[in-house]
């Protein structure tokens, strides 16, 4: 796991990299439903991905493609450019999981109405005058794009270092959509928080925006979890609880929840960059041996040559 006891103070430049999107595709028909053998729980509480992404990243998009004319930094622009090509092709790599749920006999349709509910109404486009009330609704979901990207990177950063996945026996198509998404994620941790701080950085925002975010997703994630174990065809698959969750992440098959509430004061610290969480060598080197990642380049590089 990445050095998490001694954190500098502000950006670290040596963390930047250029961002570029990479054009993977994934084959399902091997995959089963229980991805990580004997643990439906584990594998829900992953899945959650495959419906919240999907809408969740279409909606960053969206939001930064009307921020870009407010932004005056070249660098800047060129590092939002490269996140917006990177979070649309996420959202096309989750939605494709969906089919191959549906062809196992789990239909998330009614939960992804509800997801595309949330991104596309209650933090949608608003009826707004020009003028302030439309900007800071604008800067309202720049900053809370800030600090949903503080959690992705978390999330990027604790599955690229979970290697009890391996040791499960976790599928291994599996395990390369989420390492290339979750290095990528590690790859543009930064961006997100930059653009915040350049077109606004009030830390009253960012405190109470931090707040709507965590909210949100704690709700939808356990939403989702139990609409999988609830809807999971198998009579193995039981009822989603926060004991499960707690379990889960003492064993290494889920995000620790120790971990996740000790990122919560970092994000909050006046000092705090993206930058000094996680790795982007380690990220950038798993890129090099994902077998999308590299399967995506080689094509890249037959239809440039």
């Amino acid at each position: 796991m990445s050095d998490k006891n001694a954190r500098p103070s502000g950006p670290v430049a040596s963390e930047r990299t250029p961002l570029k999107a990479r054009k993977v595709s994934f084959s399902w028909e091997d995959t089963p439903l229980h991805w990580i053998p004997g643990d439906p729980f584990a594998t829900h509480t992953i899945n959650v991905l495959h419906l919240l992404l999907p809408a969740g990243e279409r909606w960053f998009v969206h939001v930064y493609r009307q921020v870009l004319p407010h932004i005056r930094d070249e660098r800047l622009r060129e590092d939002v450019i490269g996140f917006i090509g990177q979070e649309a092709m996420h959202s096309q790599a989750h939605d494709e999981v969906l089919p191959h749920l549906r062809e196992l006999g789990l239909d998330p349709t009614p939960y992804t109405a509800q997801v595309d509910w949330f991104f596309e109404k209650l933090l949608g486009d608003r009826t707004l005058p020009p003028g302030r009330a439309r900007h800071w609704w604008l800067m309202e979901r720049v900053a809370i794009i800030a600090a949903i990207e503080h959690y992705t990177a978390f999330l990027g950063d604790w599955v690229l270092n979970a290697e009890e996945l391996d040791r499960r026996g976790a599928d291994p198509t599996m395990l390369d959509l989420l390492r290339w998404h979750g290095a990528e994620e590690v790859e543009h941790r930064s961006v997100a928080f930059d653009l915040f701080m350049h077109v606004d950085g009030g830390y009253r925002r960012r405190v109470r925006t931090w707040a709507t975010a965590f909210t949100a997703l704690v709700f939808l994630w356990q939403r989702g979890a139990r609409f999988f174990m609830e809807n999971d065809p198998t009579p193995a698959a039981g009822r989603a609880s926060f004991k499960d969750f707690y379990l889960g992440g003492q064993q290494g098959v889920l995000p620790s929840t120790g971990d996740m509430l000790k990122s919560v004061p970092r994000y909050l610290s006046r000092s705090y960059h993206p930058s000094q969480e996680a790795s982007t060598a380690q990220a950038v080197a798993y890129l090099a041996t994902s077998p999308a990642a590299t399967a995506a380049a080689t094509a890249t590089a037959e239809v440039t040559t």
